[in-house]
């Protein structure tokens, strides 16, 4: 999956939306119940999710017991997503959306949401505990999650060994000049500075991002690349030995038998979470609500996770899932790794600044 969290402000809502008109966005559905004549409007569902999170036949099932026919629109970016949304304004036509944890907080205070009824989610006594009730959503009011992200340092085993790394400094050391490959992502670059400095890494304070990038400028000549788009296949082809990846590339570069690895920092990952929501424009509350308890189902997670990798949320999938998912601590974070770690968070305007200084950060030689 390819996130960002670049400067979005309401002056770009119309060119981002223009951008999303002017390429024809890929659309599937599963296959409609046999009838006569087209389902009403409450036997459909539209969802709006990221691109791999709906592999084929994941949703045949749902379709066959409800009735409900699901068309499916492919989500690129948080920032793409908030500006049709809001953009389209009473006229949105989504039923279930899947936005990123930091953007369910901004989207929550602007109204963008519709409150969850939890007498309609019996799953949820099927999520990880651990996984509920956070800073962005406090109560699940508006959201549940379904996928953890976990950037950590992945390295090539034939070259490190995992003692190589215990903290996010060493990817500064020296030995590394022109081998380190980032994730082409503001937030997650600046993550690592911020918590090499200790600072918070959801901070606001622009002298502190400054410091931050002053820092980066220092890791600049180790710096080989930035890759979010398919990052795990530099490491499968050998291009790059050591550097920044999501749990989820991880597990995609294990499929491919690559000498990979990864481990998490002493400092701890920054986590982000992709949810499951409901947009306050929702034509069709009853059958999103059916949907989301479906998707976020063990049988349906597990099956998401084992074609993805990114850990579920739902701790019954865990009995469905072999081995070599859920004991890799480099997919599936511990516990304890889970309780030293940050969840990402909206910042609100300070965005900019994020992305100001990562621009020159990469102008930079």
């Amino acid at each position: 999956m390819k996130k960002f969290a670049g400067l979005f402000t309401a002056g770009m809502i119309a060119v981002a939306l223009t951008a999303c008109n002017d390429k024809e966005t890929k659309t599937t559905e599963t296959k409609a119940p046999e009838a006569a004549v087209p389902a009403p409007a409450n036997d459909t569902v539209y969802l709006y999710t990221w691109t791999e999170y709906v592999p084929d036949g994941l949703l045949d099932e749902f379709t066959k017991e409800t009735g409900i026919k699901v068309i499916v629109s492919s989500l690129e970016s948080n920032e793409t997503m908030y500006a049709k949304i809001k953009t389209q304004g009473a006229a949105g036509g989504y039923d279930v959306i899947a936005p990123s944890n930091y953007f369910v907080s901004k989207m929550a205070r602007e109204g963008m949401l519709m409150p969850l009824d939890h007498s309609k989610l019996p799953v949820i006594s099927e999520l990880n505990p651990d996984w509920l009730d956070k800073p962005y959503d406090k109560g699940n009011k508006y959201s549940l999650p379904q996928l953890l992200g976990a950037p950590g340092i992945a390295f090539n085993t034939n070259d490190y060994k995992g003692t190589d790394f215990t903290a996010w400094g060493d990817l500064w050391k020296p030995e590394f000049a022109g081998k380190v490959q980032l994730l082409d992502d503001a937030r997650e670059v600046f993550n690592i500075a911020l918590l090499k400095l200790g600072q918070d890494p959801n901070t606001q304070d622009p002298k502190i991002i400054e410091q931050a990038y002053e820092e980066l400028l220092k890791l600049r000549p180790n710096v080989l690349s930035f890759n979010s788009d398919n990052p795990a296949n530099s490491f499968i082809s050998g291009e790059v030995s050591v550097g920044q990846l999501w749990n989820g590339s991880v597990r995609i570069a294990k499929k491919e038998q690559a000498p990979l690895d990864m481990v998490f920092p002493k400092e701890g990952p920054v986590l982000w979470v992709d949810t499951l929501a409901i947009p306050a424009t929702s034509k069709n509350p009853d059958g999103a609500h059916k949907l989301i308890n479906y998707m976020l189902g063990a049988k349906t997670a597990a099956k998401l996770t084992e074609e993805i990798g990114y850990p579920t949320s739902n701790v019954e999938a865990l009995k469905l899932l072999p081995a070599e998912i859920t004991q890799d601590p480099a997919i599936y974070p511990t516990s304890e790794i889970l309780q030293n770690s940050y969840w990402q968070d909206d910042v609100g305007d300070a965005v900019q600044y994020y992305e100001e200084f990562y621009q020159k950060l990469k102008a930079a030689k």
